[in-house]
């Protein structure tokens, strides 16, 4: 019905006026915001980082440490309660997981068994976890020799424990600099997500994050000369150390900690008054002065060491007693270092060591020039899109634009009231919802032609041609909404704002239609009383279309086949060009201080850095340069130092712009998980169309899909454009978007059985298609314009993305043609299938209704 009573208009426009004003916030400045009622929406989108700058680095807790320091723990303890006991004993040692000590005298077994059963108790397993578990298991494997085991529940258990306190210790790091808004989190069960927006200095912030900062105050041994010590064995108290400076410098210090880090209560850097060198002064918790100034006044006139880390960075002579519980450390400091290591220990120490297993970071200058191409582009995409489509429909391509503006306002709105983050694929998607959403009113505009068409009055083809639209329309965003909610599940990053910025659309593309272009026909109607339908320059291009698309199916069939086979052999034979994120390594992205990047200069630069295959390329402008560097097969660690020698190498000339940076850890799991997601879009939205169809309808759609994904990855082997994680959304979405036409087909194809049961299936086919063939081509065009002032405009980031999604378009309508609806034939599909909805449809048909609706 078109009648829309006051209440509904109501709620309508409401919801209208509620997006707009939650979008507003966005238009306004810091100024102003702070300016409106408190009564009124202030949030805004919160950027990427890859839109404003910053840094993402995903830590990992090392478990080898924390099964040493277990080990070590273990051992000492086993070493004190026999002690206690008076039980003698031998061959006390760790190894692994597995601490071992022999009983020189047998019957003092039954003793030493019940006084090291102490490490054996069961804990609390805490709060989230619940229960309790063990962390050591006692064994006798001979008579005399007890082992004490590490249980792996109880090494998760320490992991567990080490992230949560490591969160906050990173917390309490990032704080001191001063930025806005970081995001640190758990992730997984072994890391920990740091996001800093805005931070330039990616160096100073991976040498805060993942240093131990463990501070100790221990007194230098003085029982035996370091130099004897080195060239002999230290005595079992002590160790050899060395000192920050170049070169190192060997100290003999005793193993015993007079004092902690733990008992500082604050540090700050300065300067020494006497020699203006910067410094950091300290001052002790109660415990911890009265234990200093015990020690420094039983040691006037010895030297101490201050440790860091396993490093000494002060040995001082302690001249008088230290009793005010407060002193300072000197050494070769800077103003920065300084700064830091303050900064270190006024946050703690972290229990064990954080690695970088992934880093991303973007200049505030390639954040600025992102968001600008991204506003360039969604511009003239959003131009192209409503003036193609007034052209195409007049008037009512006017009512399509104005519902296509509330959509976008809509999905700002949305966003910025979830606080989702909006990443440079998330105004990807926005723009493909821009041209995706004229999809919805295409298909309505085009169905109420034909309900006009076929006799009825204006009025009731408007109402039937919602009808009958609306579950084609909901079918095929179902379809793409599974394939944006699995990419979001399984995607990482920026890569899961596109999912949401493309989820967030679909919903509000399906509102808008049916409730917003609804309204605004129905007014126009009842105000104007039209006796007919107003035609755009497009209206009826291919309102008499008869192609035989079906006579051509054994040809495209074979060329389909042939391309496929082709696709594969030549993956097969010389595999795609993967990025950093499938198979790891470093990009770093350079912009010459002054003139042009000398690509063959930087070229020249880096090969004397013995980093591996080095490949550099003009990127955008003469000025930019990308540089990318293979894996460097030694870790983690020995990416991260690829970065340091590159930044050492280049920076006096260049500014570097972006960093990503990708371990064989993450680089593994993300290969996975990106397979993953592709076969689990297509298996779930096959169980979606064999439960709304028919099982050849199912299989049809999943091997137009797969074709569609074949050669798109065939493309991507021949083009030699690189396969990253935007890749993967940018098949996902191919897929999504293909499945969407094949869905509008078929939709097209099962109301036909229904009506024209004796119809050959092959002219049945060409007539579906043909019926859709207007929709079909307008909805690409659009679609196709939108993409196109991605790739143009949206700079090169983001060019590959848009190159894939371009090229699945293509593929993708072809398909939806060519081999979704040909293949049915191979399935021998009849219509008395379809017979219970034969009935209804005479029904209808009587009552003035016109031929059954495209749902079942």
């Amino acid at each position: 019905m078109l009648y829309f009573s006051r209440w509904k208009t109501t709620l309508i426009w409401l919801a209208v006026l509620a997006a707009v004003v939650f979008a507003a916030p966005n238009l306004l400045t810091q100024q102003q915001l702070a300016a409106l009622p408190d009564w009124m929406p202030k949030k805004q989108l919160t950027l990427g980082l890859d839109l404003q700058g910053g840094s993402h680095i995903l830590l990992r807790v090392e478990r080898p440490d924390i099964e040493k320091e277990r080990l070590e723990a273990t051992v000492d303890d086993m070493r004190r309660l026999l002690r206690e006991e008076g039980i003698g004993y031998t061959g006390l040692s760790g190894n692994g997981l597995v601490a071992q000590v022999r009983i020189r005298d047998l019957a003092n077994v039954d003793r030493a068994r019940e006084a090291l059963s102490e490490l054996t108790q069961l804990i609390n397993a805490g709060l989230l976890t619940g229960g309790t578990l063990r962390e050591v298991e006692l064994d006798e494997p001979q008579p005399g020799l007890l082992e004490l085991t590490l249980t792996e529940e109880g090494i998760d258990h320490r992991i567990s424990s080490a992230v949560t306190q490591s969160i906050e210790v990173v917390r309490r790091r990032v704080d001191e600099l001063g930025t806005t808004e970081p995001v640190i989190q758990r992730q997984g069960t072994d890391r920990i997500l740091v996001q800093v927006p805005g931070f330039d200095d990616p160096q100073r912030l991976k040498g805060l994050l993942n240093q131990v900062a463990k501070l100790s105050f221990r007194l230098v041994e003085r029982s035996m000369p370091v130099e004897e010590a080195l060239n002999g064995r230290p005595p079992a108290t002590a160790e050899i150390l060395y000192s920050t400076d170049d070169p190192p410098i060997p100290y003999l210090i005793q193993r015993r900690e007079l004092v902690s880090g733990e008992n500082l209560v604050d540090a700050q850097a300065g300067f020494d008054q006497r020699t203006n060198e910067p410094i950091v002064t300290f001052r002790f918790d109660t415990k911890g002065a009265q234990r200093f100034g015990q020690v420094t006044q039983q040691n006037v006139g010895f030297p101490f060491a201050i440790v860091l880390d396993g490093q000494v960075i002060s040995a001082p002579v302690i001249n008088e007693p230290i009793l005010g519980g407060s002193g300072q450390i000197s050494g070769n400091f800077t103003v920065e270092t300084a700064n830091d290591l303050a900064v270190l220990l006024r946050a703690g120490a972290l229990p064990a060591t954080l690695t970088v297993i992934e880093e991303r970071t973007v200049g505030p200058g390639l954040g600025a020039d992102s968001i600008a191409a991204g506003e360039t582009a969604g511009m003239i995409g959003a131009v192209l899109v409503v003036a193609f489509i007034f052209v195409a429909y007049g008037f009512l391509g006017l009512i399509a634009n104005l519902a296509l503006i509330f959509n976008v306002i809509m999905i700002i709105a949305v966003l910025s009231v979830l606080g989702a983050t909006l990443t440079l694929p998330g105004i990807a998607g926005i723009v493909l919802t821009v041209g995706m959403a004229v999809d919805s009113n295409v298909l309505i505009y085009e169905r109420i032609k034909e309900e006009r068409r076929g006799g009825r009055s204006l009025i009731q083809a408007i109402d039937a041609g919602f009808k009958r639209a609306f579950g084609t329309i909901l079918d095929a965003n179902i379809t793409t909404l599974i394939a944006a909610v699995i990419l979001f599940q399984l995607g990482a990053g920026p890569v899961r704002g596109f999912a949401v910025t493309l989820a967030i659309g679909i919903v509000t593309t399906v509102f808008t239609a049916f409730t917003i272009t609804r309204w605004m026909i129905a007014a126009w109607v009842h105000s104007r009383r039209p006796k007919a339908l107003p035609k755009g320059l497009m209206s009826d291009m291919f309102s008499n279309a008869r192609y035989k698309f079906m006579w051509l199916r054994k040809t495209t069939f074979l060329f389909s086949a042939a391309a496929a086979i082709a696709s594969l052999a030549l993956f097969a034979a010389f595999g795609m060009n993967y990025g950093i994120d499938f198979r790891g390594g470093s990009i770093i992205e350079v912009q010459a201080k002054q003139g042009d990047a000398n690509v063959s200069d930087i070229r020249s630069r880096l090969s004397q850095l013995n980093l591996g295959d080095v490949q550099v390329q003009e990127f955008g402008s003469p000025r930019e340069v990308l540089i990318r560097v293979q894996a460097q097969g030694g870790g983690e660690n020995a990416e991260q130092s690829v970065i340091s020698k590159v930044r050492g190498d280049l920076e006096q000339d260049y500014t570097i712009r972006r960093v990503e940076v990708v371990g064989p850890t993450v680089s593994g799991e993300l290969a996975r998980k990106g397979t993953m997601a592709v076969l689990a879009a297509l298996f779930a939205i096959l169980i979606y169309i064999w439960l709304r169809f028919e099982w050849q309808f199912a299989l049809g759609a999943i091997i137009a899909t797969v074709n569609d994904v074949v050669l798109t990855i065939g493309m991507f082997v021949i083009t030699g454009v690189e396969f990253n994680l935007s890749s993967i959304a940018a098949v996902l979405t191919i897929v999504g978007y293909s499945l969407n036409d094949t869905v509008v087909v078929y939709d097209r194809v099962r109301e036909n059985l229904r009506r024209y049961k004796k119809m050959p299936l092959a002219d049945l086919l060409d007539l579906s298609v043909n019926q859709m063939l207007s929709r079909t081509v307008l909805t690409s065009v659009t679609t196709l314009l939108a993409l196109l002032s991605l790739f143009i405009f949206g700079g090169e980031v983001i060019r590959s993305f848009t190159f894939a999604m371009i090229f699945g378009v293509i593929v993708g309508t072809y398909s939806s043609i060519f081999i979704a609806a040909p293949v049915l034939i191979l399935f021998r599909l009849r219509g008395e299938t379809f017979r219970a909805g034969i009935d209804q449809d005479k029904d209808e048909q009587k009552e003035g209704q016109g031929p059954a609706a495209g749902v079942a």
